[in-house]
């Protein structure tokens, strides 16, 4: 049953059978013309001159696949594109990712792909929010920014002579903060037009990267002035009183309410469901397992129990059934 790792008794896994079964059959009627396996044949006109690209080999006349995947078409571009591979970055990708290290006037990214990506500091805007040259003093200032482990959300800008370059000239880009970071098979994330979204009845945003890095947070409203007072920062003389008021108002800031961080659980342990049943992420479906939970009652760590696995399949292939019904 694709791998799961699961302590399933012989009821849960005749059932997870049965669902998977179902699920596959109704993927497999959908899409018997663009999946292929190793050996297949791909369908294309003779008569056309093809461009033969990754995945595919003739032979006997005939194109066939070498790997397993989608058959993808591009003008007379015909390739394979394998499904179970690390992410391959598109010029415009939303993404997430984590600071490994600082460098001269550029930030080192890891974006769970073949490379690491670069942020340069050109590329990015500055607290102040001031378009201007960078200066030696915001090279100075660049780990008030972002530093090492720091989880930041950029786009992919394109590809240049140095690697993978990214971009965050947006308000809605930059450091997360209050959350979990939580690392999936990029396959199961499409492109599309939004990729942040804010469940405003959880308190919560859920950033999904096309690179399999979805963050789960707090929500917090984007502001102009977020990094405003950590960077040229005046000098001023404070007093003990002075010290101990700012430090309890700050701790009162950072406070997350436990509500909150229940749902920022809740929710990530519905992704992590999805990514072991192997279903697409879809802000939708993660809704529906988190009200599916609480409907049952269920605490945030019985979420991961086999029998809710079970369940989550069971109900993910009725809707599915009822859905090619309608159509």
């Amino acid at each position: 049953m694709r791998g799961l790792q699961l302590p399933l008794n012989q009821t849960q896994k005749v059932r997870l059978q049965r669902a998977l079964e179902k699920l596959e059959s109704l993927s497999s009627k959908a899409n018997s013309n663009a999946s292929v396996t190793i050996a297949d044949s791909i369908p294309v006109n003779a008569e056309d001159s093809l461009l033969k690209g990754h995945g595919t080999t003739v032979l006997n006349d005939e194109v066939l696949a070498t790997t397993c995947g989608i058959i993808e078409r591009v003008n007379k571009l015909v390739y394979v594109r394998s499904l179970r591979a690390r992410y391959k970055p598109e010029v415009g990708d939303t993404i997430v990712g984590r600071i490994i290290e600082v460098a001269p006037k550029r930030w080192k990214v890891e974006i769970n792909s073949g490379q690491d990506a670069v942020l340069m500091l050109s590329s990015m805007t500055l607290p102040d929010g001031i378009q201007r040259r960078r200066t030696a003093v915001d090279e100075l200032n660049m780990r008030s920014i972002f530093s090492e482990n720091d989880v930041i959300c950029a786009e992919v800008r394109g590809f240049q002579h140095d690697g993978l370059q990214l971009q965050a000239r947006s308000r809605k880009f930059g450091k997360l903060e209050k959350g979990q970071l939580l690392t999936i098979s990029p396959y199961l994330v499409k492109r599309r037009k939004q990729h942040f979204h804010h469940l405003e009845q959880y308190g919560v945003d859920l950033v999904v990267g096309c690179n399999g890095f979805i963050w789960v947070g707090e929500h917090i409203e984007p502001t102009d002035d977020i990094f405003e007072g950590q960077v040229h920062k005046p000098e001023q003389h404070t007093t003990e009183n002075d010290e101990d008021s700012s430090s309890l108002e700050g701790q009162e800031q950072s406070y997350t309410p436990l509500e909150t961080r229940q749902n920022i659980c809740r929710i990530a342990n519905a992704i992590r469901i999805l990514s072991t049943l192997g279903f697409n992420i879809t802000v939708d479906v993660i809704v529906e397992i988190v009200n599916l939970s609480s409907s049952l009652n269920l605490d945030v760590h019985e979420m991961l129990g086999p029998e809710f696995h079970v369940l989550v399949a069971e109900k993910e292939a009725v809707q599915r059934s009822l859905t090619k019904k309608k159509i």
